[in-house]
């Protein structure tokens, strides 16, 4: 068995990093890379559909980034506690006749002793945006890690 630390119980240092670990292996938009951070048998609610195990996650994610293009992801540690996280996100993208959206949402992340996630519940809402208001171009640098994400 793997371990995928940092490891529960979080603290505040180690929340913030599992979550900006998130954040990075979801703007690789690798539906594998992302998989392997959570268990073989990992539940997911994701707006209403309901996943469970890897091999849903990973054609879950990439039936959604082959829609939503140019994805670009910021996530921000909300609380935490003992093996379970909670933050809130933004990401931008577009669909395949140009349209832009920005997509609000918050998360609740359950967590194995060996660092993986068990469960993800998501509820998420998509705005739509002209592509001259956009915030999020890609990746977040290095240098910006832990800074958050704008409220509106």
């Amino acid at each position: 068995m793997s371990t995928r630390p940092p490891l529960p119980p979080f603290t505040e240092d180690s929340a913030r990093q599992k979550v900006q670990a998130a954040e990075d292996a979801w703007n690789t938009r690798d539906p594998e890379r992302v998989a392997a951070a959570y268990t073989e048998d990992s539940v997911w609610r994701n707006r209403s559909e309901f996943l469970t195990g890897r091999e849903e996650i990973v054609a879950f994610l990439t039936r959604k980034w082959e829609r939503e293009r140019d994805y670009a992801l910021r996530k921000d540690l909300w609380t935490f506690g003992g093996d379970r996280i909670a933050v809130r996100f933004q990401y931008e993208w577009h669909d395949a006749e140009g349209r832009w959206w920005r997509s609000y949402g918050n998360e609740l992340w359950e967590f194995t002793a060996d660092g993986l996630m068990s469960r993800r519940e998501a509820s998420i809402n998509d705005v739509p945006i002209e592509e001259s208001e956009r915030r999020i171009h890609g990746p977040r640098p290095e240098s910006e890690h832990g800074t958050g994400i704008p409220l509106a």
